[in-house]
């Protein structure tokens, strides 16, 4: 099957794709795309940190090892003196973001989301948060009788700068319905992106690949990023990774590499109006995570200062911003700094 870097492909020409082109052959298709949207020799990052503000959650998805159910010995809820230390000690390592996601809580309302935020707003005003995934907003709205849009302009009000696209995992109701059940559908997932973008919040995407779905679970996941991005233009990025099943509750084989490899450039490919696709050397390790950027990948994600999900499943992979940058130049790319929304930092 002969496909253009710059054609968009159907579904059916995806599964064909998928099903007959080798990893050698779909990574030379991804690279060619990659370099038509960003032509220059480039790689960007970003320099922040995760923080999860909480890990007490209700919702109990199989997949997850970090949450503690409600009322669990181990839960936690940071106070503000250990969330401005650690944003404090972001700052001091030249990072000026923090990706702000917990559980879903029943005892945090509202007005501590965004008593957060304005803390931190006041506190610490030249560092953005990226902060709280869809399933956190639809809970909050459910939980307080309001509507996602009115949720999400309060967060917006309060200091929210972005949205950062988790809870996503398979967007195919029947493998969320196995893995994460008291999670938000995925229509559900889609609407709170949607209001986001009408608000002017730019979010991004992500997927995790390896939940035991099938081409077609994965291929209604893209297909709906791709016609959300279509009627918007909200999300900045699509960033996917390969489930981490250590320490879970769930028993599925490990996706390989190479699968991952495959699927960041089919990935590529399909979501011709995604501008940027992110490497995730996080679950991947540095050396795979540097392969991606020739199969589709032109940002190498965050430093990571601080990761604890990932973490919680085993894996431990970390790099300080000058090993990230060798790992740029050693490809053959000029790393770049960069905000959310994809602007270059001069600092």
């Amino acid at each position: 099957m002969s496909v253009s870097a710059i054609d968009r492909i159907s579904i059916d020409e995806a599964r064909a794709l998928w099903e007959d082109a080798n990893v050698f052959a779909l990574g030379k298709i991804a690279h060619a795309a990659r370099l038509t949207l960003h032509p220059e020799p480039i790689v960007t990052y970003i320099v922040d940190r995760n923080i999860n503000y909480t890990n007490i959650c209700a919702c109990g998805c199989r997949f997850c090892a970090f949450f503690r159910p409600p009322g669990h010995a181990e839960g936690y809820v940071l106070s503000r003196e250990e969330l401005a230390a650690k944003v404090g000690e972001t700052v001091a390592l030249g990072g000026w973001q923090i990706l702000l996601q917990g559980g879903m809580h029943p005892d945090l309302h509202l007005d501590f989301y965004t008593g957060m935020l304005a803390f931190l707003r006041d506190r610490f005003p030249e560092v953005a948060v990226h902060g709280f995934s869809p399933p956190e907003i639809v809970f909050l709205a459910k939980m307080e009788g309001l509507s996602i849009a009115e949720v999400l302009s309060e967060l917006k009000a309060a200091g929210l700068a972005s949205l950062p696209g988790g809870g996503a995992e398979i967007l195919s109701d029947p493998i969320r319905g196995s893995v994460s059940p008291n999670k938000c559908p995925a229509d559900d997932w889609i609407e709170v992106m949607r209001q986001a973008h009408g608000l002017g919040l730019r979010t991004t995407a992500t997927m995790v690949i390896g939940l035991g779905e099938t081409i077609d679970h994965r291929l209604e996941h893209l297909s709906r990023i791709r016609d959300l991005q279509d009627e918007t233009g909200g999300f900045t990025a699509f960033i996917p990774w390969t489930f981490q099943p250590g320490n879970t509750g769930l028993t599925v084989p490990e996706a390989s590499s190479w699968e991952y490899l495959r699927w960041l450039a089919l990935s590529r490919l399909f979501l011709d109006n995604v501008p940027n696709v992110q490497a995730s050397w996080v679950t991947q390790g540095p050396m795979v995570g540097q392969m991606a950027l020739f199969f589709g990948a032109n940002d190498l994600g965050s430093t990571m200062i601080e990761e604890n999900v990932v973490a919680a499943a085993g894996v431990h992979f970390r790099m300080e911003e000058d090993e990230l940058r060798r790992l740029a130049i050693s490809a053959g790319f000029t790393p770049v700094r960069r905000n959310m929304d994809y602007s270059r930092r001069e600092d």
